[in-house]
């Protein structure tokens, strides 16, 4: 990061609001109640916003966004019609590769804040008025953290039994039987610590404070990586799809080495964890994207079902319930923040939040403890013979890096459930935003080809992604689809992903990731995952189907459907070509038996360092294909366990 943020010059910021203005445009039209054809993203402050996160940008990045606007403004770009200015930046982004993703860049960030940003007290955000798309339905609630923190500043020192590095799914779990087992444990989380009352239901607040890297982290080659960085991690934004980990899995990581995956031991741990998040199917109300995936599954003949999700029935809410990536303002939701984190505390366990771990600290061939930072420059070294690596498939493999630990594995083998996208337009509204996001999924294709495949479930509606998700070809063209977004039913194909991707470190100690969607498997499933969503949306009666390619697809009913499904397979699947998501990271610190292939022992022990452990998602031998968190929570039990018995 630059020692101060980078500023604009008044001309850069001029061509900036241009820019953003040719990316959400005013255009006339002959019916516009709410004025959305007729605003502007400057009309929003989009461009100012957009201004002050350029800023503080790392500086590479920042200084070669700023050298678009300067190559833009040579041309004269604000000048230009907007007919004018788009083949500009097409042109641009044709040069090369590094300016197609500096267009990229503004055209994402630009969507994403024109259509998340609530507008003015005096004048809604006219997006919203046009999906109906309610916005936040109350204020936060006056709710007390439970959690005393430990003070940043200046340098400190503790002794403990155990470090854990994390708080979300897998940290959060073995914090809690640690210290339930009298062991004196500091948790250090990255993130910071919210709770109800700083839930304010908005969805750019929630990607600045609760999501990894703000919400836009992706893989060098372009995938979108969503994942929680906050006190409870992913546990904390997630939309609470409780779903046990598949016999076919667990017999394949038994014969993988992890004796009693398949048996009734790992049974009790799933049993404990279901039975402490309150899992059950009382909050798991359809609406209409689920009712439609149901709907369409019913009439095709397809398996599907009413989702476990983990939320107390005494405080559910359907109507806020759709808010769940936002985090919980009522308190439902049963995450690590309300259970197992709030266990570790009555137990003793202190908390260390925005203070990222720098690295493992060792002497004689085994751990000694951590050395963190806080975000405020404090530094903290935690004395403890034992360290559990607890970040998370995109950090956890950065931390032992730095500590020039675990093996030539490290990083390898990252999996991510890689996510393809479209959405059926119906001749009703959808009302996405109410109730849960994922209430029902169909496994009709979870095992596809030698035991890979995919799922179909539906997604949370945040106006700001979805605007950002949807393709621009224009500004007229874009601002027409977002207007139907009303009526619009987004599902996804949620792959199990044969091939992998990997975590590396840069020159400054941060992660890089690589996943690119290469594998044979993979790429069958992928677009097996497009026909099968095409099909549910054409039997649920879908008016349109669409695709979220860079160029994008439409059927219309009527049209031949094969044909259609034909077009959308031939795309390449890269992110240039369509969308890729993942919120599910695992694997780059893999448990096995071969040092040489796999970061931990089937316990979780590192291979090459006594006393540190794995205890999240990277610990998978390969990926499950489904909703990790509950078997992430019946692993992490599992070593928690070895960590005791090891003494």
């Amino acid at each position: 990061m630059p020692d101060e943020p980078l500023t604009l010059s008044e001309s850069q910021r001029e061509t900036l609001r241009a820019v953003c203005d040719t990316i959400v445009p005013r255009i006339e039209v002959a019916d516009d109640p709410h004025g959305f054809f007729a605003s502007a993203a400057s009309d929003l402050g989009v461009d100012s916003v957009l201004e002050m996160l350029i800023g503080s940008f790392p500086e590479d990045l920042a200084v070669g966004l700023f050298f678009l606007l300067e190559v833009l403004g040579a041309q004269g770009f604000k000048d230009g019609s907007q007919e004018e200015r788009e083949r500009q930046l097409s042109e641009l982004a044709a040069l090369s590769d590094d300016a197609a993703a500096g267009v990229k860049a503004y055209q994402s960030l630009t969507l994403l804040l024109n259509y998340g940003l609530p507008g003015t007290p005096e004048k809604r955000n006219p997006a919203w008025e046009v999906s109906g798309y309610p916005g936040p339905l109350s204020a936060p609630p006056d709710e007390p953290k439970l959690i005393r923190t430990l003070p940043s500043g200046g340098d400190a020192t503790l002794e403990a039994d155990a470090v854990v590095v994390g708080s979300g799914a897998g940290g959060g779990v073995i914090a809690a039987r640690l210290a339930e087992s009298g062991m004196r444990v500091v948790v250090l989380e990255a993130g910071g610590y919210f709770n109800e009352a700083d839930f304010d239901q908005l969805e750019l607040t929630a990607y600045a404070n609760l999501y990894y890297r703000g919400g836009l982290a992706a893989s060098l080659e372009g995938a979108s990586l969503l994942a929680g960085a906050c006190l409870g991690g992913g546990t904390t934004v997630n939309w609470t799809n409780c779903v046990r980990t598949r016999p076919a899995i667990r017999r394949e990581w038994a014969e993988l080495g992890l004796e009693g995956l398949d048996g009734p031991e790992f049974d009790a741990h799933l049993d404990a964890v279901l039975e402490r998040i309150a899992a059950n199917d009382e909050c798991s109300d359809f609406n209409g994207p689920n009712s439609r995936l149901v709907e369409g599954c019913q009439k095709l003949g397809w398996s599907h079902r009413r989702l476990v999700r983990n939320a107390d029935p005494a405080t559910y809410d359907p109507a806020s319930a759709g808010f769940l990536g936002f985090g919980d303002q009522t308190g439902s939701k049963q995450g690590t923040l309300k259970t197992y984190l709030l266990d570790a505390f009555e137990h003793g366990a202190q908390f260390a939040v925005r203070c990222r771990a720098d690295r493992v600290l060792l002497e004689g061939g085994r751990t000694t403890g951590v050395e963190a930072t806080f975000a405020d420059g404090g530094r903290l070294t935690v004395r403890a013979p034992r360290v559990v690596v607890a970040g998370g498939a995109l950090e956890s493999p950065a931390l032992l890096l730095r500590s020039g630990i675990g093996g030539p594995a490290t990083g390898k083998h990252l999996r991510i459930h890689p996510v393809s996208a479209l959405f059926g337009v119906y001749a009703d509204p959808q009302q996405p935003w109410w109730g849960a996001p994922q209430t029902a999924l169909s496994d009709e294709h979870v095992d596809v080809e030698d035991g890979y495949g995919f799922l179909l479930e539906c997604v949370q509606y945040g106006p700001g992604l979805a605007g950002a998700s949807l393709p621009w070809r224009g500004g007229r063209q874009h601002k027409e689809d977002v207007a139907r977004l009303a009526n619009a039913s987004t599902t996804i194909g949620l792959i199990r992903d044969h091939g992998g991707g990997s975590v590396e470190i840069d020159a400054k100690g941060e992660a890089v990731h690589h996943y690119a969607v290469t594998d044979e498997v993979d790429v069958r499933n992928f677009r097996r995952g497009l026909e099968a969503q095409v099909r549910v949306h054409e039997a649920a009666g879908a008016d349109e189907i669409h695709t979220l390619n860079a160029e994008p697809l439409a059927w219309r009913r009527g049209d031949d459907v094969e044909d259609f499904i034909r077009r959308a397979q031939e795309v390449p699947v890269e992110p240039r070509a369509q969308a890729i998501f993942s919120a599910h990271q695992t694997g780059s610190c893999r448990m096995g038996t071969d040092p040489a292939d796999s970061v931990c022992d089937t316990r979780g022990e590192l291979h090459d360092m006594k006393g540190v452990w794995i205890g999240d998602g990277s610990a998978f031998p390969n990926a499950t294909g489904l909703n990790p968190m509950i078997t992430i929570m019946a692993l992490a039990r599992r070593t928690a366990e070895a960590i005791k018995a090891a003494g």
